[in-house]
């Protein structure tokens, strides 16, 4: 537009507003095209604040959904505690006790008690890292030394001290290992 037709158009809504006060139909005209405006805008605030409430609402729905599916976490961790004790139990247990009937019963308890947790964790999604002979993810293990030998790639695990636990894909604990470095 060049400056002519801009102060043809300046003109022109000052004789529009100069008749308008003459004429209602003009000013009513004026009247229906500003609450139009008005109608169009408040349909587009409606439109925004629907959207943002729908969002809201499945943002909401999927923080729930991981709250419910975690919240057992700590507990999980509790009980990784007594898992530890009772495998810690059986590996000390000597072939002198497998072999007395007594100790033999309340061994076959323990050996009960421990399959039990492990389905228990297996329901609710609690997995066991892999460790010995994977690659070092410091992402689910936590290195605790390096041991020399020529038995593994270096950077290998070879030594596990602690198993690590997942809940479904959530680190519940790392899996504490030794692993091996060039002698």
């Amino acid at each position: 537009m060049t400056d002519d037709d801009d102060q043809l158009h300046e003109d022109a809504e000052e004789l529009r507003k100069a008749t308008a006060e003459g004429s209602p139909e003009l000013a009513e005209h004026d009247r229906v095209a500003e609450l139009e405006q008005q109608l169009e805008e408040a349909k587009s605030k409606a439109l925004y604040a629907a959207a943002e409430i729908q969002n809201v609402r499945r943002r909401l729905e999927q923080e729930k959904q991981q709250a419910s599916a975690y919240a057992q976490a700590g507990f999980a961790k509790d009980m990784l505690a007594i898992k530890d004790h009772l495998e810690r139990a059986l590996v000390a247990v000597t072939e002198e006790l497998r072999d007395d009937k007594t100790a033999s019963q309340f061994l076959a308890g323990i050996e009960a008690t421990a399959r039990e947790l492990e389905s228990v964790f297996a329901r609710h999604g609690i997995s066991r890292i892999k460790s010995v002979g994977e690659s070092l993810d410091p992402h689910r293990h936590q290195a605790m030394m390096e041991i020399p030998t020529d038995q593994a790639d270096p950077g290998t695990i070879v030594e596990e001290m602690q198993a690590g636990y997942m809940l479904r894909d959530r680190l519940l604990r790392p899996a504490l290992v030794g692993v091996a470095k060039k002698p």
